[in-house]
């Protein structure tokens, strides 16, 4: 299988833009040339961009993905290093999690306001003066 970088950003769903920088930054293997310097790809390539695609869309960053790519080249291996990388970003996922949280609490608070003056404007203290805020993790 030879495809165009076209043809395997149709085919993964991510774009030619965004190919070329995973080529540039090494997620993915610099491509074999035609004669006129149009890159190549093969089926390796596909899979290898969809697991890319998943995991940014999963959220996972960069360099995660390059660790975990790196521990798919010997499968034979034990997955705790899987494990943890995962599990490091779950912990993050869940951090984000209760800070947005947080923040949705403290913004349903300050919309509670009774729309009387700005002056006695609950928004507008709140914005003032973090000390007036519920919550300090936002």
């Amino acid at each position: 299988m030879e495809l165009a970088i076209g043809e395997l950003s149709r085919q993964t769903g991510v774009k030619v833009p965004t190919i070329r920088y995973y080529e540039q930054i090494g997620l993915l293997a610099a491509p074999t040339r035609t004669e006129g310097q149009q890159r190549r790809y093969g089926s390796s390539d596909v899979r290898r961009l969809n697991f890319i695609r998943h995991a940014r869309e999963l959220g996972f960053e960069v360099e995660a993905i390059r660790q975990l790519l790196n521990l798919t080249g010997d499968p034979g291996r034990a997955c705790g290093e899987v494990h943890e990388i995962t599990k490091a970003h779950l912990d993050e996922v869940n951090d984000k999690i209760a800070r947005l949280t947080a923040l949705r609490d403290e913004l349903e608070t300050m919309v509670a306001c009774d729309h009387r003056r700005i002056s006695e404007c609950r928004i507008i203290e709140v914005l003032a003066d973090h000390e007036k805020c519920q919550h300090h993790q936002h």
